[in-house]
């Protein structure tokens, strides 16, 4: 990023105002290494052009907030942006499976007891994105004994594991034999949403990606090498 800079707040590279910013590194901690790394990612909040994500829509996706809004009292604090607010916050609610804080304090204690009892019942998840990264089954219990009281242990929250229904599949991988297994997939639905502070410009729908994994693989995605993309069959 040593030839960006910002001019009038719009974003230079060289002689080329830059319109759009699209993140494919910058959401793991690790990866910001020093301040230059810092530095560069203020540089471009700071500027005019269209992050994708931006900084709030990056925090808004993560774990955590997730949890938080699950929340009782918290989701309603949006209320007012539906017209039908009680219809709409139940329809919301009804999508979230169940999500439980592990930070330090007694609810967070609460947690580990539920994880530590039944560790099949849940999935840990850390602030993490791209597939690879959640823990299961007697690996929750091992790493939430190796954290005990530790502060890491709020960089995790606690999920219901999901239990999608099974189907035999066939998977097309260059280089691995098509064989019949049994395969579990996940629908993913996309969204755009432009805005410019609390003027929300653009929100619309924007497709779907299904992705389909051996039962195997307890997590994963594509990127990861765990899953492949599928077609969903519409009846």
């Amino acid at each position: 990023m040593e030839r960006a800079t910002v001019q009038e707040n719009k974003l230079f590279i060289d002689d080329y105002e830059i319109a759009v910013v699209y993140f494919r590194f910058g959401y793991m901690p690790q990866q910001y290494k020093s301040e230059k790394e810092w530095e560069t990612r203020l540089l471009l909040e700071k500027s005019l052009a269209i992050k994708c994500p931006s900084i709030p829509y990056h925090l808004a996706g993560t774990k955590k907030v997730q949890q938080e809004l699950s929340r009782p009292g918290t989701l309603e604090r949006f209320q007012k942006l539906f017209p039908d607010p009680v219809a709409s916050m139940q329809k919301i609610r009804d999508t979230f499976a169940g999500l439980y804080t592990l930070d330090l304090g007694e609810d967070g204690d609460k947690t580990v007891t539920m994880a530590m009892e039944n560790p099949d019942k849940y999935v840990l998840k850390p602030q993490r994105e791209g597939g690879g990264n959640n823990i299961f089954g007697k690996d929750i219990v091992t790493t939430l004994e190796e954290i005990g009281q530790d502060i890491r242990r709020s960089e995790y929250i606690l999920m219901d594991r999901v239990r999608p229904a099974v189907i035999p599949n066939y998977q097309v991988r260059h280089g691995s034999p098509v064989e019949l297994m049994d395969m579990v997939s996940e629908l993913g639905v996309y969204g755009v949403v432009i805005s410019k502070g609390k003027e929300v410009l653009y929100n619309s729908n924007a497709g779907h990606l299904l992705r389909t994994k051996s039962i195997n693989f307890d997590d994963g995605g594509v990127a990861a090498g765990a899953a492949v993309l599928d077609s969903p069959y519409l009846l």
